[in-house]
Parts: C-alpha cells; sequence; structure tokens
C-alpha cells in the first residue's frame, strides 16, 4: 500500500499554480495602480489651525509634523541647517519615522478634531523622532 502511493507520487505532474499566478498579479497590478494615481497635496499649516470646524485625518496631520523635523533637530541642537549635528538628528529622527508612525496610529483617533488632540499628537511625534534626555527646562 504505502509502495502504491510513493508511485503515485512519483508519477503525479506538477499542477501549475494558478491561484498564485492570479494573486501575484493582482498584487503587481494594485501596485502600479496606487503610484500612477493622483496623490494628494501635502497639507500646510493653515489647515490645521481650525480643526474643530474642519477636522483633518490623522495620516495627514502626521505627514506635516513629519515635515517639520529638520525644525525641530535645529531647535533641539541650537545649530542651523547643514551643521553636522543638525544633520545627524535629522538622520536618527527619520530612521524612527516608522517606528514613531506606527505608536502615534496605535494611540491617537484616526481624526484629529480638536487643538488639543493636535497638540498631544503633535508633542507624543518630537518627543519620539527627536529626544531629549536629560534636558530640565
Amino acid at each position: 500500500m504505502i509502495g502504491d502511493l510513493i508511485h503515485r507520487i512519483e508519477k503525479a505532474p506538477m499542477k501549475f499554480p494558478k491561484v498564485t499566478v492570479v494573486l501575484v498579479s493582482a498584487a503587481l497590478l494594485f501596485v502600479l495602480w496606487d503610484q500612477t494615481r493622483e496623490q494628494p497635496d501635502p497639507i500646510d499649516a493653515s489647515r490645521l489651525s481650525n480643526l474643530r470646524a474642519n477636522p483633518v485625518e490623522l495620516s495627514a496631520a502626521v505627514d506635516w509634523i513629519f515635515g517639520q523635523i529638520p525644525d525641530f533637530c535645529s531647535d533641539v541642537t541650537g545649530e542651523s541647517s547643514g551643521a553636522t549635528a543638525q544633520s545627524d538628528c535629522v538622520e536618527k529622527a527619520e530612521a524612527r519615522t516608522s517606528t514613531c508612525r506606527r505608536m502615534l496610529y496605535d494611540r491617537f483617533p484616526s481624526v484629529v478634531a480638536s487643538e488639543a488632540v493636535f497638540r498631544d499628537v503633535s508633542l507624543t511625534a518630537m518627543a519620539c523622532l527627536v529626544p531629549r534626555s536629560g534636558i530640565v527646562n
């Protein structure tokens, strides 16, 4: 009986993986479609001024905050853009963006509808991106 099963397995032709090919093709088409569609305009600071009347998605607010990394690093290091310490700070902050982004999405609601929530998101993001240990104000 076992010998018969082994014989059948050895003789069985390998089937073409149709489902795998279809799923991989669909994933590639989605990636191509996503890259060719029009991207939304970046958000500017004036859009964040009246959040109670005009709330924003958390992802848009986080994108704007992360765009401010060079300014955060200039404030922390006390050096202008292009200085070695400031450049190192920017590099380290950009290396932490995915971790900080995930933490912010887990901790805050998907819509930022008040200045208090935006303040909390901003302060949490700055503390994550550019940690300031041992500094007392």
